[in-house]
């Protein structure tokens, strides 16, 4: 019997999505196959709208090897395995003849662990363990929080933390999970049969198709112990992400707060004299956080390196003698043991990782606005440590024995995939070399006709943005798109101090037009109450820049204050941009510009999410316009239609909105 072609079962598969095929989907189809059939790396580009995931779902789940999808966010994977996953298998069940089974897995934390939920917590400063549910007030939200997860373990088939709605408090969700770290491991834990992460490993080494997050892909590559089973190809979707996310893995963090868990958790379990070295350790480097500035570590200061040798030998000291003790009389002593092993581990791990000291790594300390009251007094600051760059590790631990597929709405920067391929570890496009991986950039279009759909407006007459100046004009102008727009605006600032400072100000000029603040509502809540009243705007910062999906006429109008570059402070940025410039490089433009570009081109992407879509991308900073570097930030986003011409946009605006309410006016007659 002949196989069925890669474009019938495409067909198949968009026709049970209930999907439309677009061209670049069959384009990106063919890449992935050709790819996978090769054992290459690819790079695809895929503008919203293309449906790439069954772009990529298709060829991988036709060639039969097993596959792992690595996405950023929750959304995504949500999407994968209960809506795309599904259907497909069922659409290409009669052409492949096999219904290839699928598997989400998460990192331990994620799942809810039925020893603690059982057993109870190892207390800080008692003996053994304790009952969180009788120790949590019922009234409280904790306690709440507690009896609704003790009902919920009962019902739930996966125990992942992301299935139950609505959500729990950080703070409660500790109280019934565990790290790897921490865990027993199944054979020596009651519960082990059981075991609702056991269970999600075993499911996906049964599974064709493994879908995970950024985060679990770089535990995997960084800490040598596989996590993920053995498979042919890696599909890395939102790759855009992959960087940072890998980079927040490889970021190690000491705080006194933490410190001082290790000494309680400790203290128990050995000798007075190991306990006090490890308690007169803790102080000191208690003592030298209290006094440290904010900022970067070019060389450790002599106090610091003491601190942390002492830190280091004290945790080493600890771990042998938490090894070869053993005492009865604590309460369910394995649990209480791992769990103090782990908190002294990680402690020793990174003193020793700072101590050491590689070129390779950026120190710096950073301080946090203290929240509430004197409770909080403690957690003012923090050591960090980070690797200057991760294209070394991962080209060197994702590009070898599989083959890779990268994708995204944003992979091209300025115009081509060099950028982003640097920053994961690749030489340009076609170079060769002995340690080069080989691979190919293909962009498949969008199906959206951008210079008709949008306007990209840059307002050339207002000032330079400084650094935390007064930005009257901004907001003058702000005010005026608003209004022109009739609401229908998604704000992306740079900072959260700006998103703040613009929804008070224009909440005392605009009242008629609500707006929302991030922070002030859960994401998801304020995405929906954005989405449901046109007139409604929604500010923000980060998240929002590449996280909301709202098609239609509640979004007609995405301004950002400003280039969103990395603060001049920002010790990783600012490192990374000295390496490159020591290198002979332009630092500016390979860490901050390219930066800049990539949020640029999320940020824009807000705009065009369905083909009716129409509307305006505000950029509020002259810059764009009159920089050298503009024209490689403009190169990065959508085709939009461009112009300086403040009167000519207030125009546009005011006619997208008529055409809207009266869209809207013939729905409702």
């Amino acid at each position: 019997m002949t196989q069925p072609s890669l474009p019938e079962l495409l067909h198949a598969a968009v026709t049970a999505v209930g999907g439309t095929e677009r061209p670049g989907q069959v384009a990106m189809a063919e890449a992935v196959a050709e790819a996978i059939d090769d054992g290459a790396h690819l790079l695809v580009q895929a503008g919203t709208g293309t449906g790439k995931s069954l772009g990529y779902l298709v060829p991988a789940l036709a060639h039969g090897e097993r596959v792992v999808v690595a996405t950023a966010t929750l959304a995504l994977q949500r999407q994968l395995v209960e809506r795309d996953l599904p259907r497909t298998v069922e659409a290409l069940h009669p052409l492949l003849r096999r219904r290839p089974e699928f598997a989400m897995l998460k990192g331990r934390s994620n799942y809810l662990c039925l020893h603690r939920l059982h057993e109870g917590v190892p207390q800080d400063e008692e003996e053994g363990l304790f009952d969180q549910f009788e120790a949590a007030a019922p009234t409280s939200k904790l306690g709440q929080d507690l009896l609704r997860l003790r009902d919920w373990s009962d019902e739930t088939e996966t125990g992942d933390r992301d299935d139950l709605t609505p959500g729990v408090s950080d703070r409660a969700w500790s109280q019934v999970s565990v790290s790897s770290r921490e865990c027993l491991g199944a054979t020596k834990c009651a519960y082990g049969a059981e075991c609702f992460a056991e269970a999600a490993r075993e499911r996906a080494k049964l599974a064709e198709v493994i879908v995970t997050n950024h985060a679990l892909l770089a535990i995997d590559a960084i800490e040598g112990a596989p996590v993920l089973p053995q498979h042919e190809v890696l599909i890395v979707d939102e790759a855009h992400e992959l960087v940072s996310r890998v980079t927040g893995v490889a970021t190690g963090e000491l705080t006194p707060g933490q410190v001082n868990r290790a000494v309680r958790r400790a203290a128990k379990l050995v000798d007075e004299k190991a306990a006090d070295q490890l308690q007169t350790a803790a102080e000191g480097f208690e003592r030298l956080m209290e006094l440290a500035l904010p900022g970067r570590l070019e060389e450790i200061p002599e106090d610091l390196g003491y601190a942390l040798m002492a830190l280091r030998d004290a945790c080493r000291t600890v771990i042998s003698a938490i090894g070869s003790t053993r005492d009865k009389s604590v309460q369910d002593e394995d649990a209480v043991r791992k769990q103090a092993l782990a908190s002294v581990e990680s402690v020793h791990d990174v003193a020793e990782r700072i101590t050491h000291g590689s070129e390779w790594d950026v120190v710096w300390y950073e301080r946090h606005e203290p929240r509430g009251g004197a409770a909080y007094r403690h957690s003012g600051a923090s050591l960090r440590v980070a690797p200057m760059s991760v294209s070394g590790l991962l080209r060197e631990k994702l590009f070898t024995d599989r083959s890779v597929v990268l994708t995204s709405a944003t992979l091209k920067l300025g115009g081509d995939f060099n950028g982003v391929g640097a920053s994961l570890g690749l030489g340009p496009e076609g170079a060769e070399g002995d340690d080069l991986p080989q691979w190919k950039g293909v962009d498949v279009g969008s199906p959206f006709d951008y210079p008709r759909q949008g306007i990209l407006y840059v307002a050339k007459h207002l000032a330079r943005p400084a650094r935390d100046g007064d930005r009257k004009d901004m907001l003058d102008e702000l005010t005026e798109l608003i209004q022109a727009a009739g609401g229908r605006t998604l704000g992306l600032f740079s900072s959260m101090r700006a998103a703040q400072l613009a929804a008070e100000e224009l909440r005392s000029r605009i009242p008629e037009y609500p707006i929302l603040l991030q922070g002030e509502e859960t994401l998801g809540e304020l995405i929906k109450n954005f989405a449901a009243d046109p007139r409604t705007c929604l500010f923000g910062t980060l998240s929002l820049w590449q996280g909301v999906d709202v098609p239609g006429p509640s979004c007609q109008l995405v301004v950002m204050d400003k280039i969103p570059f990395p603060r001049p402070d920002d010790p990783l940025m600012s490192a990374r941009q000295k390496a490159v410039e020591e290198a002979g490089g332009n630092g500016f433009m390979a860490v901050a510009a390219t930066h800049a570009a990539l949020l640029m081109a999320q940020g824009a992407g807000r705009l065009v999410r369905a083909s009716g879509d129409r509307g305006v991308v505000a950029v509020l900073d002259p810059r764009l316009a009159t920089a050298r570097y503009g024209s490689y930030l403009k190169a990065s986003m959508p085709d939009f239609w461009y112009t300086t011409d403040r009167n000519q946009v207030r125009k546009s605006l005011a006619a997208i909105d008529a055409a809207a309410k009266q869209t809207e006016a013939a729905a409702t007659e």
